[in-house]
């Protein structure tokens, strides 16, 4: 019945949950205590979102269910749209690993070879840059004009250089910031006449340039080798981890390969792309937290799909490439609607 499936769910869950989220709640801790700045901010926030999503998750939602089967209400999982889907599912994983391989080597060679000539392209948290603080006769809109900045900031390889542009104070007064042409420190000249080009465009072109610095990285050579080490450290503490709750090595060598092709293919993204899209791939704080959260997902994912081999393993429903693709199908449906949620979030922050 209902009640016994829910109970069930909930027992059969809890390895799965708790080893997801302890594996990334330990890279948090790691994170919070070597990391320094935004690293030591980001790892706050993740153990506060951890521990509160797995209390939802545990007791709230469990209580809302009990709640509506003690009221004897109904309860159903799917609707017209979603009812049957991911049921016969099989999708041939591991069979068809080896164009997954090459799918992915691909990329990432592509990304390596892209981020030692290429580079990133980094933002002003990392390369400093000059600081202006411009008013206007009427309002403007931060966003507008960091897009028509971007058209005027252009390097000599077409590379668009979108400023950093905040309201300062008044709605009418902005704080530009650019690391455009940021390397060579006589270029005053030619980048204020960049900016007066774009700006000039706006309020009819009444405004005046209140004043202009030069400002250093905001994130300095400390803050990236702690959190390189940080990193570091919680990976090797997620490996023994991993080695102590599944009892072989193979599953932590396999989860921390698996964090770093998603990084690397995140990297190889941002490496090949930049300048090619319409939309800026800056390397900035918030980049930061952004690969320390693919780290987070991707061992959730992978911790998730483990548990299920495990449980497999113990019942014997075949050989090893049969049971991990299995594992994989099963957790399929899980790992879409997770991604999914996230993704929807994270669109709606992309557009606007």
């Amino acid at each position: 019945g209902l009640t016994l499936a829910v109970r069930d769910g909930y027992t059969q869950a809890y390895s799965s949950i708790i080893d997801a989220n302890i594996t990334t709640l330990l890279t948090g801790i790691v994170l919070f205590y070597f990391g320094s700045g935004p690293i030591k901010g980001f790892a706050t926030t993740l153990i506060i979102g951890i521990l509160t999503s797995l209390f939802c998750a545990i007791f709230i939602t469990r209580l809302i269910f009990e709640s509506r089967l003690n009221s004897r209400k109904s309860i159903t999982f799917s609707n017209f749209i979603t009812k049957g889907a991911f049921k016969n599912i099989n999708i041939s994983f591991i069979p068809n690993r080896k164009r997954y391989y090459i799918l992915s080597a691909l990329v990432i060679s592509i990304g390596v070879f892209s981020l030692f000539t290429r580079g990133l392209n980094q933002g002003v948290d990392f390369q400093g840059g000059r600081t202006y603080i411009v008013r206007f006769n009427d309002a403007v809109s931060t966003n507008e004009l960091r897009n028509t900045l971007g058209e005027s900031l252009v390097t000599e390889n077409n590379l668009k250089m979108f400023p950093e542009v905040k309201t300062f104070g008044p709605d009418n007064q902005v704080k530009i910031t650019t690391n455009y042409l940021i390397d060579d420190l006589d270029a005053d000249e030619l980048v204020e006449q960049k900016l007066n080009g774009g700006l000039s465009s706006f309020s009819d072109g009444q405004y005046e340039i209140m004043s202009s610095q030069l400002v250093g990285p905001t994130i300095a050579d400390d803050i990236k080798k702690s959190a390189f080490w940080s990193v570091l450290f919680s990976l090797i503490l997620i490996f023994f981890y991993i080695l102590i709750r599944f009892k072989k090595w193979q599953y932590s060598l396999g989860a921390v390969i698996a964090v770093f092709h998603d990084v690397l293919i995140l990297l190889s993204i941002f490496s090949i792309f930049y300048g090619v899209l319409p939309f800026s791939l800056e390397i900035d704080q918030a980049f930061i937290a952004a690969v320390l959260t693919v780290i987070g997902y991707s061992l959730n994912d992978t911790v998730v799909v483990f548990d299920r081999i495990r449980e497999y393993v113990a019942v014997k429903v075949g050989d090893s490439s049969d049971i991990i693709n299995r594992a994989l199908n099963s957790t399929l449906s899980r790992t879409i609607n997770t991604s999914l949620t996230t993704f929807f979030v994270l669109l709606v922050i992309f557009i606007f």
